[in-house]
């Protein structure tokens, strides 16, 4: 029967004074200040705590004297951790530890036989064992550095493209720092340098896997990948919103309500557009397939119209404005500031 969180409360000093008395002290482990990590800790800071201490004291790479017994320690405390449900439990029983020891509690079972096992396979503490049981780790006595592997670190990048390689797709040089080992196992750092294909239709923040062209793995594991993220420079005629482009385009008073035709740059060239009569400040015309994305499946070019006002420079504009006025009925205040 596991142990839960209320049980362990519900245990009183007198029932812990005779559960002592009954079992023999052993040492306790702490497991958070193992990977040096808060008690509150997330899965991600757990993992990448673990991933350092366990290449700093694998005993292939090592030159601590101890690097062995620190690196059990660290897979060991990772394998809890790791877990919700051995973290809950050890979590739980985190009380009946201390400086001078351990005792769990009688019939203590632990979250051993719901263990999926983990990147760690060997001998773990008497500690882990009276706490979690010991099903998922009897069949592997001690321990040897091979049943240790783990996958090279990834590394992401970002990418700054201009829209118009984006479109039609580039190939680029980029250079970046990965880690090596030498033949002493001592960890060093070269630059790499890497034509890389940014295939036709990519869109702004679209992230592109490179296999294993990164740091090496351990224990013959895979190579870590290089990912880069796709980040659009500013254009000075389009903005993004996935695979829409927007372009605001100013045009006179007669074109938006005369209507007239406009030739738009696109990504695959000059267009003609028809301003329909009585176009308004800010309407949206669609160019259909005309923005981004891959062949066959674009996104939409949307035309802003902006309405800009031409100062008057001579007696004769003002003149033509005044018999416009004159002439017009239109009022735009004609039911401003009323209620309903």
């Amino acid at each position: 029967m596991a142990l839960t969180a209320n049980s362990v409360y519900s245990v009183q000093d007198d029932d812990r004074n005779r559960l002592i008395g009954q079992a023999s002290y052993m040492e306790f482990k702490n497991y958070y200040q193992i990977l040096g990590v808060s008690e509150d800790a997330d899965a991600k800071t757990i993992k990448t705590a673990y991933r350092k201490l366990a290449r700093k004291y694998h005993p292939d790479l090592s030159e601590e004297s101890d690097g062995e017994e620190r690196f059990k320690e660290v897979a060991e405390a990772y394998e809890v951790l790791k877990d919700k449900e051995k973290r809950a439990d050890y979590d739980a029983v985190k009380q009946y530890g201390g400086a001078e020891g351990f005792t769990p509690p009688p019939d203590w079972h632990g979250a051993g036989s719901r263990s999926s096992g983990g990147d760690y396979q060997g001998g773990f503490s008497e500690f882990f064992e009276d706490v979690f049981g010991q099903a998922q780790h009897q069949s592997h006595q001690g321990y040897s550095r091979q049943d240790f592997a783990q996958r090279g670190d990834d590394i992401e990048l970002r990418l700054a493209v201009f829209l118009e390689e984006a479109h039609r797709g580039e190939t680029r040089t980029i250079s970046y720092r990965v880690p090596q080992f030498d033949d002493r196992n001592h960890l060093s750092y070269r630059d790499k340098t890497l034509k890389v294909k940014i295939p036709a239709g990519v869109i702004d923040g679209e992230r592109i896997r490179l296999k294993g062209q990164v740091a090496p793995g351990i224990g013959n594991a895979p190579t870590g990948d290089l990912y880069l993220q796709i980040q659009f420079a500013e254009h000075p005629l389009y903005s993004v919103d996935g695979t829409t482009l927007i372009m605001t385009v100013p045009i006179t008073p007669w074109e938006a309500m005369l209507g007239t035709k406009l030739e738009i740059p696109t990504l695959d060239g000059r267009v003609n557009l028809s301003v329909p009569p009585n176009s308004q400040n800010g309407a949206r015309l669609r160019l259909k397939g005309k923005g981004l994305g891959p062949s066959g499946n674009q996104g939409d070019l949307y035309v802003v119209l902006g309405v800009t006002l031409p100062k008057i420079t001579s007696d004769e504009e003002r003149q033509l404005w005044q018999k416009l006025a004159e002439a017009s009925s239109f009022n735009p205040r004609e039911n401003w500031g009323t209620t309903a």
